[in-house]
């Protein structure tokens, strides 16, 4: 299975997903409803900072990146979407603009 990137620098691009349920990602009908959200928001997402708990597969801060956010920081515990985030990565070539932490997003802390 595949999904793929809705718009911006990498649309049409896909994203690798692992077989069975341990990850479920986000449909591309619900991200673009998000995007069309955050499009019109404040602070606006081009040139912000992304943070994606949860990430999955990393489609949503992925997309994020796509559209102009500068920086976004996805948080994995699982390492089975770890392992489909990294192939992500490597294959979409996002460089250090999108950084992957193995952590859960429930424990995080305070960030100082």
């Amino acid at each position: 299975m595949s999904i793929r990137i809705l718009t911006g620098r990498l649309k049409g691009r896909r994203l690798f997903v692992p077989p069975g349920q341990e990850v479920r990602p986000t449909s591309e009908r619900a991200r673009a409803a998000l995007f069309n959200i955050l499009a019109h928001g404040v602070p606006r997402l081009v040139g912000a900072r992304f943070l994606d708990l949860f990430a999955g597969t990393g489609a949503i801060g992925l997309e994020a990146w796509s559209r102009g956010a500068k920086e976004v920081l996805l948080v994995e515990r699982e390492p089975t979407a770890r392992a489909a985030i990294e192939r992500n990565l490597r294959a979409l070539a996002v460089g250090n603009w999108v950084q992957l932490l193995a952590a859960d997003a429930t424990r995080l802390g305070r960030n100082p």
